[in-house]
């Protein structure tokens, strides 16, 4: 069990295309704008390439720990210490009858899509109670987390 770079990759890339349509003031940027207390005058001079390369950045690390939940595989890999090559004969034989085990694209947005709900989705509630953020920013970041997530989580254990 390698790690796939590309479907890391890929999937780190989809929270930009998400978020460009997210965030879009026709669909919800307009309301995250006024909860969030951006506007466009305040984004003026702002460092464009560093704001989405960041943002790339921090979509792969999730990308990478979300590997971890969506792919089961992974699992049994930290059961030998994570070294295919110290395993024993009853791992290649696990491995040889389920490796590719539910891996699919709607098993890993299933797992996705509970990484946003029962943990992105409690992060930023907790953050917006104490930075005094309404229900209506919570509700905007965290969907789009739970939308993001679900499709990273399917691109990541789909793609073997």
């Amino acid at each position: 069990m390698e790690i796939n770079f590309m479907a890391i990759f890929l999937a780190a890339l989809s929270t930009l295309i998400v978020g460009f349509v997210w965030y879009n003031p026709k669909v919800f940027g307009t309301i995250w704008m006024k909860e969030s207390g951006v506007n466009p005058e305040k984004m003026i001079g702002s460092n464009m390439f560093l704001l989405f390369g960041a943002s790339f950045f921090y979509a792969i690390l999730i990308s990478l720990i979300l590997q971890m939940l969506t792919i089961h595989q992974f699992g049994a890999l930290g059961m030998i210490g994570g070294d295919p090559a110290i395993a024993k004969p009853s791992y290649i034989s696990f491995m040889a009858d389920y490796g590719n085990s539910f891996r699919t694209f709607k098993h890993g947005a299933l797992h996705g899509f509970m990484a946003g709900l029962f943990f992105a989705l409690p992060v930023i509630g907790t953050n917006a109670l104490y930075e005094r953020r309404s229900f209506k920013y919570t509700l905007v970041n965290g969907g789009f987390w739970i939308v993001c997530l679900t499709i990273m989580g399917g691109i990541i254990c789909a793609w073997k």
